[in-house]
């Protein structure tokens, strides 16, 4: 069974309804032995699952599956997340509160940070990175979240203010899962994307003194970093391998150390192999998000028919070996959320009804799949394919494009049915971008009153009770009004050898390397 070192917090968690302070302990690799303090000195390859286009913060992803190891090592972080306490442990910055629940907030920094480059990093700069995030011209995965924002406003060079568009509370998540953590030197980013991406300068705990396209990027450490003794490690070896059984044969040949993983199937291949493995606890996962803005899917027969149409277990069969987490509930029992509300129902009789009266309207549901390479995507695109094969009145096509070409037909909104994700820790920063009709995230176009005034309670709720009864509501309306169907847990990991330690994780399972240290 792959190794949960990172468990889903208790109901503890529910009390958390300010932001406060707390680290998290750091777990080891492959080995439960322990193995002393920390030693500095060495090298390690870790691995990420593709490559950037760009070094520009702005382009990149926080998370496992995107570019979270490159941007913690260049850029470093503001402040981090307790994955299993959802406390916020502050680095860069040394607060970030709001007095008013959560109209406006205070970012106070570190005094006397510098980038590589010798300039500050001050309120400034993390006043026009953050401008930048938020010109939807510049296409960043993180808009959503730096949406949000109405204005900032420079006090001080430690002190910013932050003027939120709508009450937030809970804002300080959507900084830790989104590239609004990672500030890079604004004089750096004036001279363009390609001079940035020869010469990237941010502040964090390594600098990038190579990058071979479609191969490595090779980092040496910052002699200059904020958090001595940190890093550790002297140098580090960045490879883009996106293929899951490859990164788990180049870790047990000793080829690499660390892997950021995404894929069920090589986690358990992991298991297998004698490698370590360390999941962050989320609930939700990934959906197949079916555009409510056009035809087929802006009529909700269409999408319930197709909800209750799949076995999901066997699209977990085919795409995962079965080694996946099907979800039955929005979030795990260990919530304190939870209830037993189910996500989805296959019910085969219901769903061709369903197809055959919308036939009879002229309105047979035709609709494309639009896809990535991944082999795993891809494979779980075409037995869905397959599936609704087998029904009368609909019929699907796979539209399969690199990585590259989906992106821009992504933010455009240019598909009928694509694979998505809402993984849910602290359930504001995931939930209401996702599902609320005002959030520049919400993929699916949803716009459903009731949901959004739930997701709005459950924003800016007091107490516990305010917002369990609030995320309730959220989980009976996303059930009826059936925007997704949810059909993997996401697998937020890494995996590691024996010599590797001091693994740590925030938000989605962005691992930090300034933390890692080797032996042997």
């Amino acid at each position: 069974m792959i190794r949960r070192t990172l468990t889903t917090a208790a109901a503890a968690c529910s009390v958390l309804l300010l932001v406060g302070a707390c680290g998290a302990p750091a777990s080891g690799g492959a080995s439960d032995e322990p193995v002393g303090d920390p030693v500095s000195g060495g090298s390690a390859t870790m691995i990420q699952v593709r490559e950037p286009v760009s070094l520009d913060p702005a382009t990149l992803s926080n998370n496992w599956v995107g570019q979270s190891l490159l941007g913690n090592a260049l850029f470093g972080t503001l402040m981090i997340d307790n994955p299993e306490t959802l406390e916020i442990e502050y680095q860069m910055a040394t607060d970030f509160s709001t007095a008013d629940g959560g109209n406006t907030f205070t970012l106070e920094l570190q005094p006397g940070l510098t980038f590589t480059d010798g300039t500050p990093l001050d309120a400034e700069a993390v006043h026009l990175n953050w401008l930048r995030i938020a010109d939807p011209d510049m296409g960043s995965s993180s808009l959503p979240q730096a949406s949000q924002i109405s204005t900032t406003e420079v006090v001080d060079d430690t002190t910013l203010k932050v003027v939120m568009a709508n009450p937030n509370p809970m804002f300080a998540y959507s900084i830790t899962n989104s590239t609004l953590n990672w500030i890079a030197s604004p004089a750096a980013l004036e001279k363009g994307r390609d001079a940035f991406n020869n010469a990237p300068v941010g502040a964090g705990p390594f600098t990038l003194t190579e990058w071979r396209r479609q191969d490595r990027m090779e980092f040496t450490r910052n002699p200059d970093y904020w958090d001595a003794p940190r890093p550790y490690l002297d140098s580090i070896t960045l490879l883009n391998v996106p293929d899951g059984s490859q990164r788990v044969n180049m870790l047990a040949s000793g080829g690499a150390d660390l892997a950021s993983e995404t894929s069920w199937t090589a986690l358990a291949r992991a298991e297998d192999a004698g490698l370590g493995t360390e999941l962050a606890p989320v609930g939700g996962g990934q959906y197949f998000a079916m555009n409510t803005r056009r035809a087929p899917f802006d009529d909700p027969r269409a999408r319930r028919a197709v909800s209750m149409a799949l076995d999901l277990d066997d699209i977990n069969v085919a795409a995962f070996e079965g080694t996946g987490d099907v979800p039955e509930t929005l979030f795990p029992e260990s919530s304190p959320f939870y209830k037993d509300i189910p996500l989805a129902e296959n019910n085969p009789e219901e769903a061709q009804r369903l197809f055959d009266e919308l036939a009879a309207e002229g309105k047979p549901v035709n609709f494309t799949f639009l896809a990535t390479t991944l082999p795993e995507t891809k494979a779980t695109a075409e037995v869905t394919q397959a599936q609704l094969a087998a029904y009368d009145n609909v019929n699907m096509n796979v539209e399969a494009v690199d990585f590259a070409a989906f992106i821009p037909r992504n933010i455009a909104r240019d598909y009928d049915m694509m694979i998505s994700s809402a993984n849910v820790q602290e359930p504001d920063s995931t939930l209401w971008n996702a599902f609320h009709s005002r959030s520049m995230g919400n993929v699916t176009g949803i716009s459903d009153p009731e949901l959004d005034a739930a997701l709005d309670a459950g924003r800016v709720g007091t107490t516990p009770e305010e917002r369990d009864a609030a995320y309730e509501i959220v989980q009976k309306r996303l059930n009826e009004v059936a925007p997704a169907v949810w059909y993997t847990r996401a697998a937020p990991a890494v995996m590691t050898t024996d010599n590797i330690h001091g693994i740590r994780m925030y938000s989605l399972g962005s691992p930090i390397p300034a933390e890692m240290w080797v032996t042997g």
